[in-house]
């Protein structure tokens, strides 16, 4: 559930604003407004952070894992942090440095062990000598005026010394040629392949250097957390506002914030002993409500993949934590189809449960999730006999049992006669699996308009959420009947004396009325449905979406087939190898490469198309834009 939240505005003398923040820091309760700070102090707070993180993120990149670490105070930890930049800036300068050079050398490629210096002492006996690299064509038309020694010749262009002697139109060709003239380097060739050493040496020993400091990851990390705390009090005490009261000159700050509602006699309390001003007010949809999400145990654990998407529902949204689990869970489980994965990810998840055991730390809720999206695979797995790819005949008969006929690929080729064919007309085992992903966008979409119709059981726009059930319901068979089996689920149906089809035309068509008319409904009903028809077009083409989100679940089974092909593929592939003693290696390289690519295939499909079934088709029914922020309390620093 989202907890309740109460808006407070705080009010104190100006001059006792510092002493109030460092009060209810330590009170702990209390989500302040956003606000924008300024100053000179939260400036040097801020390039102090800077600072820490430069320096954790060089040591990040050169981690030495068997450097011990060891605890120095934020002192030391910034002194640390300035050595380490100051290496690196002179990193940079000698890797700058380097490139040049390497740069100069591949300018003076092809024209050997140049030394400058050997040039200058042949122009003091004067001897005036130049390098030039022009088109071969336009060297040969150069004439007798200058004297030219080539260096080096291809196909298309020529390297050549120019020796200065003084013949009759020697400056005026020398002027034409400076386009194609080769500045000379400041050092030799031999300096500049010695200097890049030098630099290369030097940029290997500040790494080094760099990596001396691994020790010292985590006392940086507290020192960054620390100024974090640091810079947040500085910019509340520094982006609060002030009011100037005019009766005795002095002047009062104040602030907007929002409490837990359990929470408000607490601050109440503080306020009264401190002489504060407090007003409470009721959140309204105009203000930036701060969400807090609190849910049993197995619920919480949908936590780490909701935080590592970043989604948070809205205060005035809905908390589908418990949905949201449940249908990830299924949705995995199907992506993933095969049992034999599960067992893998089971497997490695209970090494590291059990690791976090041997080493007395708590088993992170992450381990848990993961865990869980293994048995949902070898769950799927077992009802469709889908094991590390192998076909049915290849695996034991007591698996076999284990799969429910319907969905199982131990009957993939039977055709299933429904009871209202008469043996007519049937679906194959692809067919049960459409209709069963179908049947889950029925379910998942019909909780969510079942949700909104909850939240308004005291508004007669709940007629309208009860027309977009009976849509969901109706135009489920139309796609049944589209998109399976057009004359399994025909529109002339009739089962028991119930025509099915014209139920679900007539289920369509009347819930698109109750839509029509309710869905705006704001306390009157031709205001309501003058504003469907100023929105005809959403409106009429929301029916289409509709069909349109039910028919995206095909997606589980289409992804989880591709899986399915390619692990077989693997199969077919490193079978043949597995006979021969000699290729047994390669097969079992091929074997886990392959089926660890599937996986990671797996991994990614879940995230896009698992996770949006969620976050996109089932939000969408839910008119959620997870446009929250999470509920941060102003507290005191947690140590680890």
């Amino acid at each position: 559930m989202i907890v309740p939240m109460k808006k407070v505005s705080l009010i104190m003398r100006e001059d006792k604003k510092t002493e109030t923040l460092k009060k209810l820091r330590k009170l702990g309760i209390l989500h302040i407004e956003s606000v924008e700070g300024s100053g000179k102090k939260l400036d040097e707070l801020k390039e102090k952070s800077a600072l820490l993180e430069g320096a954790l993120f060089s040591i990040s990149e050169k981690k030495n894992k068997k450097i011990k670490q060891e605890n120095i105070d934020a002192s030391n930890a910034i002194t640390v942090s300035k050595e380490i930049a100051d290496l690196e800036d002179e990193k940079k300068l000698c890797s700058v440095e380097k490139i040049a050079l390497t740069a100069e050398l591949d300018r003076l490629s092809g024209w050997g062990e140049i030394d400058p210096e050997m040039f200058c002492v042949l122009a003091e006996k004067g001897v005036d000598i130049s390098l030039y690299e022009m088109p071969k064509s336009e060297y040969e038309n150069l004439g007798e005026s200058i004297k030219t020694l080539s260096f080096e010749k291809t196909k298309s262009s020529v390297k050549f010394l120019l020796i200065k002697s003084d013949l009759e139109g020697e400056n005026e060709v020398i002027d034409l040629l400076k386009a194609y003239r080769i500045d000379m380097p400041a050092a030799s060739i031999t300096q500049m392949r010695q200097k890049i050493e030098d630099l290369n040496n030097r940029i290997k020993e500040i790494d080094e250097k760099i990596s001396s400091f691994s020790g010292c990851a985590e006392s940086i990390k507290k020192a960054i957390k620390a100024c974090e705390k640091e810079i947040e009090f500085e910019i509340y005490a520094t982006g609060m506002a002030n009011e100037s009261l005019s009766e005795n000159g002095k002047s009062v700050s104040y602030f907007v914030g929002y409490v837990e509602e359990e929470n408000l006699e607490c601050l109440k309390k503080t306020a009264k002993e401190n002489s504060w001003g407090l007003l409470v007010e009721e959140p309204t949809e105009e203000d930036n409500v701060p969400t807090k999400l609190k849910n049993n145990r197995f619920v919480s654990l949908i936590y780490p993949l909701t935080d590592f998407l970043g989604t948070v529902p809205g205060y005035f949204e809905y908390d589908i934590s418990g949905w949201f689990l449940g249908f990830i869970l299924i949705f995995f489980g199907i992506i993933f189809g095969d049992g034999g994965y599960g067992l893998l990810i089971c497997a490695v998840t209970g090494i590291m449960i059990a690791k976090s055991f041997a080493t007395k730390k708590k088993v992170s809720p992450a381990f848990l999730l993961i865990g869980l999206f293994g048995l949902s695979t070898i769950l799927w797995g077992t009802l469709t006999c889908t094991w590390f790819g192998l076909s049915p005949e290849q695996l034991p008969e007591w698996l076999q049992k284990l799969s429910i006929p319907v969905i199982s690929n131990v009957y993939a080729d039977r055709i299933w006669y429904p009871p209202w064919t008469n043996g007519e007309y049937g679906l194959t085992t692809a067919q049960n699996l459409q209709i069963f992903c179908f049947s889950l966008a029925l379910v998942q979409l019909t909780v969510a308009h079942i949700k909104v119709a909850v939240r308004n059981k005291k508004s007669i726009k709940i007629l309208g959420d009860i027309g977009s059930i009976m849509q969901l319901v109706g135009i489920f068979y139309v796609v049944l009947s589209f998109v399976v089996n057009a004359e399994v689920f025909s529109f002339g149906l009739v089962i028991g004396g119930v025509p099915v089809g014209t139920v679900a035309l007539v289920l369509v068509i009347a819930g698109f009325v109750l839509s029509f008319v309710f869905s705006n409904y704001e306390g009157n009903i031709v205001k309501s449905i003058l504003s469907s028809l100023k929105n005809i077009v959403s409106v009429l083409l929301g029916v289409v979406n509709v069909f349109s989100d039910i028919v995206s679940y095909i997606r589980l089974w289409a992804v989880g087939l591709a899986g399915a092909a390619i692990s077989a593929t693997v199969n077919e592939l490193a079978g043949p190898l597995l006979g021969n003693f000699m290729f047994m290696i390669i097969a079992v390289v091929l074997l886990v490469f392959g089926h660890g690519l599937n996986m990671i295939l797996n991994v990614l499909s879940v995230i896009v198309h698992g996770i949006r079934l969620n976050t996109l088709e089932f939000s969408s029914h839910l008119d959620m834009s997870w446009s929250g922020h999470k509920f941060k309390p102003f507290e005191e620093q947690i140590e680890n």
